[in-house]
């Protein structure tokens, strides 16, 4: 990583200041994930992003504002609109936004990528390359690599704290050594011989050919204060079948995934598992009946610890639930928790665990929070398994080792899945099918291939930049020249 020579920190050091302090001597932090204030419109973000520049010319800040209005004329759009009601795209062009308002002399990055559609992952890189040729140090977290190879010239990897590599990005592709799968490394060849979860339902084999439909979705519509979210989604997933949902952000992917699974009430529309209506049902009773989820931000349990999470997956099929058998801890309960016990045992093994088994979620990392997740929905034993974004931030080496993982859950539970994905490597080679949505409406549904063919998706959703289509995998290198900005990639940072 090189500093611009126009630009430079104090000798003094910024171990010691506080936030406020650090943040006038030019260091600006844009955070992974939650980086606006859901309450506050765009237009007000613009006035806290210019806080350091209360004293000065005011045509000098709007100028900068509208510098990035002309770059993200979707802010613009919404100018009069609260954060919160952004899409996950609109809301990492906003907190950028910010950043180049501010003037930073070193921007830190956190996870550029996360959750975000090719397409605007590609417009934000420019940002990025924007805002380092105005003389600022750039430092970028991510997962992804072969997004990472695009920008940076020099790259750190961490895991669990320390620093495995430094030098060329360009050699860190080659580190196989470094570059490896933590968890899920050998998890696949494990599911051959994993037991089934307690109380697991017991399978019959599935027939060749299109299986029987277990969850149906049809006219399903959703609005938000007269803007429609989704109008007239309509798709069935079978037995056996894995179905990927893609689209920009804002599209209504996860809003589906609300609708199909209870969490928010349908305008219209019907929602029937395994052929039944459950449309009228809560979160809690179509989990009983065999609907597991997944949530882009891993929403688990952080007092508790990552076994008391993976036991909690396994509530629906306890056998034993009367508080008099706990209280006198008879056989039949003493039983009931020892296969409890088992079954995390075994679980902890197979996403490789371990290290954390005893530790309190709230002291992991994202990507760790994500395998616990990924756990939890395994001891569910779901018949119906939807997966909001499982790549969401995990190592890339993960990404590439979590296809092979969940084709083999299926084929070893027989569930079927229903995986909303933005890396394309992943969901093209995970899914039978895909549905493609944009502002809440199916454009298209058919095979990877054909899906990812068609003018419609390529101009909406995926773009034309490689290397943020291609997220895991073997990265092809882009044609444009690279900025020296510096990248810091890992598990357990």
């Amino acid at each position: 990583m090189s500093t611009p020579s126009n630009q430079m920190l104090p000798a003094t050091g910024v171990t010691r200041p506080d936030a406020v302090a650090t943040a006038r001597q030019g260091i600006v932090q844009v955070p992974g994930g939650k980086a606006v204030f859901p309450t506050l419109t765009v237009a007000e973000h613009f006035t806290v992003g210019a806080w350091l520049f209360a004293d000065e010319d005011p045509v000098a800040v709007a100028a900068r504002t509208g510098e990035v209005l002309a770059l993200f004329p979707r802010l613009q759009e919404r100018w009069d609109q609260l954060a919160g009601n952004l899409s996950g795209g609109e809301q990492q062009q906003l907190a950028l936004g910010m950043a180049f308002v501010a003037q930073p002399k070193l921007l830190v990055i956190d996870e550029l990528s996360l959750g975000l559609a090719p397409t605007v992952v590609g417009q934000l890189l420019e940002i990025v390359r924007r805002i380092h040729a105005s003389g600022c140090t750039i430092i970028l977290v991510e997962q992804s690599v072969n997004v990472a190879l695009t920008v940076a010239t020099r790259a750190y990897f961490m895991e669990k704290g320390e620093v495995r590599f430094s030098g060329p990005t360009e050699e860190l592709l080659g580190r196989d050594d470094i570059l490896r799968s933590v968890f899920l490394h050998g998890a696949s060849k494990g599911m051959g011989e994993a037991p089934a979860t307690t109380g697991a339902r017991e399978r019959e084999p599935v027939p060749d050919g299109p299986g029987t439909p277990v969850l149906e979705v049809a006219g399903l519509r959703k609005s938000f204060g007269g803007i429609n979210a989704v109008t007239d989604v309509s798709f069935t997933l079978r037995e056996d079948e894995i179905l990927g949902l893609i689209g920009p952000n804002g599209a209504g992917k996860t809003t589906i995934f609300d609708l199909i699974s209870g969490h928010l009430p349908a305008d219209g529309g019907t929602v029937r598992l395994q052929g039944v209506d459950v449309s009228g049902w809560g979160a809690d009773r179509r989990a009983a009946a065999g609907l597991g989820r997944s949530f882009q931000d891993a929403r688990i349990f952080p007092s508790l610890t990552v076994a008391e999470n993976i036991a909690i997956g396994l509530e629906r099929h306890i056998d034993v639930r009367d508080h008099v058998s706990a209280l006198f801890a008879t056989p039949a309960m003493r039983e009931s928790e020892e296969d409890v016990a088992f079954t995390v045992d075994d679980l902890v093994e197979l996403l490789g665990l371990g290290a954390f088994r005893d530790k309190f979620v709230s002291e992991l990392s994202t990507g760790s929070r994500r395998i616990v997740d990924l756990a939890m929905s395994i001891a569910h034993d779901p018949t119906v398994l939807i997966l909001d974004e499982p790549s969401s931030g995990i190592a890339q080496r993960e990404t590439e080792a979590l296809g092979p993982l969940l084709r083999d859950i299926r084929r070893a539970t027989g569930c079927a899945m229903l995986v909303i994905e933005h890396d394309m490597p992943l969901i093209t080679s995970l899914s039978d099918s895909i549905v493609a949505l944009e502002l809440g409406r199916v454009v298209l549904q058919g095979t990877p291939d054909e899906v990812l063919a068609d003018p419609r998706v390529v101009s909406s959703y995926l773009g034309g930049d490689l290397s943020t289509i291609q997220r895991s995998g073997g990265a092809e290198q882009p044609a444009r020249k690279r900025v020296p900005v510096g990248a810091v990639a890992g598990e357990g940072r």
